[in-house]
């Protein structure tokens, strides 16, 4: 018998989710530069102090948004970005050893993450072909008289993302640049956990406008917006 769609709710409350949250997760979040990062998760992980956080985001956020907060709050031992520039406390960390931080390059760091999603044990990349630096360590592919790296993929024990919108059953919607790495990193987690500014009945959304299928996630939580002022906002 198929499931009643409109049966299922997967609202809950942040106080009802909490408990995926623990020390050592590997946890990774959509978002650049704190656009896209969820606010009420982000900071009910702060509240818990869930510590020795293997991260897996685009960036290391700013000092005081979004995941630059759990950056800050040294409760990140380990960092899988595309770049930390935005951050001081991330190089920092980096430079006294406190913080390990594995660095890729955006699009590579987005194929990683997408292949842990859709299944796939990796992906190949020519980035950084005929650098010593990039190829230490690294295991050569030749396909078609061409040179590439294998990465594997990238998978968490907790996704969470934030969205302009979701029905009851978790299909999402996000808010333009918000979209960035959100659908990529909601498809990537053994649990993934939505953060979403407007919840509607399931069959209210538009199925042109849905981006990420609810299929992909477990959990819908009532967000209160972002309660961080933004780099660039005036004081």
């Amino acid at each position: 018998m198929k499931p009643n769609l409109q049966q299922i709710d997967k609202q809950v409350t942040i106080r009802e989710v909490k408990h995926y949250f623990k020390d050592g997760m590997t946890l990774m979040t959509g978002g650049f530069g704190g656009v896209g990062n969820p606010p009420g998760l982000i900071k009910a992980i702060l509240d818990l102090n869930i510590k020795d956080i293997t991260l897996i985001c685009n960036d290391a956020g700013f000092p005081h948004i979004g995941v630059g907060q759990l950056v800050t709050a040294e409760k990140v031992s380990v960092l899988y970005a595309s770049h930390i520039g935005s951050n001081p406390n991330a190089g920092s960390q980096m430079t006294d050893g406190t913080l390990t931080v594995n660095f890729f390059p955006q699009g590579t760091l987005a194929e990683k993450i997408r292949a842990g999603g859709v299944g796939l044990g990796g992906v190949l990349v020519d980035v950084g072909e005929g650098n010593p630096i990039v190829e230490k360590g690294k295991k050569k592919v030749e396909i078609n008289n061409k040179s590439y790296f294998a990465e594997a993929s990238l998978t968490a024990d907790v996704s969470i993302v934030y969205a302009k919108k979701a029905d009851s059953f978790g299909n999402l919607v996000f808010d333009t640049s918000a979209r960035n790495t959100n659908p990529l990193v909601a498809m990537a987690g053994d649990i993934t956990i939505a953060e979403v500014d407007e919840i509607v009945p399931y069959g209210e959304l538009d199925p042109e406008e849905i981006i990420t299928p609810g299929a992909f996630v477990d959990f819908i939580v009532q967000s209160k917006g972002v309660d961080w002022k933004w780099a660039w906002e005036k004081t």
